[in-house]
């Protein structure tokens, strides 16, 4: 875990910290080649400069969202975004969080990868990479 997302996670709630901390080691360990930093004010890892997973402080929890999960086909992945191919799930206590799904659904997001890097210099379209 880099020390700024480290810093993220020591300034939520103590019950956040266990979470955010569960998450990011489980990401680091899953995406071992991902660029992790704080990204518009939150953790967000990155394949070859592309948002992948990320998560943030929300009312309903800690928010878990990949970019492209939308196409992962995973029910437990249920709050989906409005306009692009983002699914979440949110937590409210590290006992929530399934290291076997986490794991389950970095792996998907290796493999099901919208290119949202690009999205400005296509004016807000979306191409699929993976």
């Amino acid at each position: 875990m880099t020390a700024e997302i480290s810093v993220y996670n020591q300034s939520q709630s103590p019950t956040d910290i266990q979470i955010c901390d569960s998450l990011a080691l489980t990401i680091d360990k899953g995406l071992p080649d991902a660029e992790s930093k704080i990204w518009h004010a939150h953790p967000v890892w990155f394949l070859e400069g592309n948002p992948i997973v990320g998560y943030s402080k929300q009312k309903k929890g800690i928010r878990l969202m990949f970019w492209s999960g939308d196409d992962f086909g995973e029910d437990d992945l249920n709050a989906r975004g409005q306009k692009f191919k983002d699914a979440s799930v949110f937590y409210q206590s590290v006992a929530e969080v399934d290291k076997n799904k986490l794991q389950r659904w970095l792996d998907k997001s290796r493999e099901i990868q919208w290119d949202y890097k690009n999205i400005v210099k296509r004016k807000g379209r979306l191409e699929r990479l993976n």
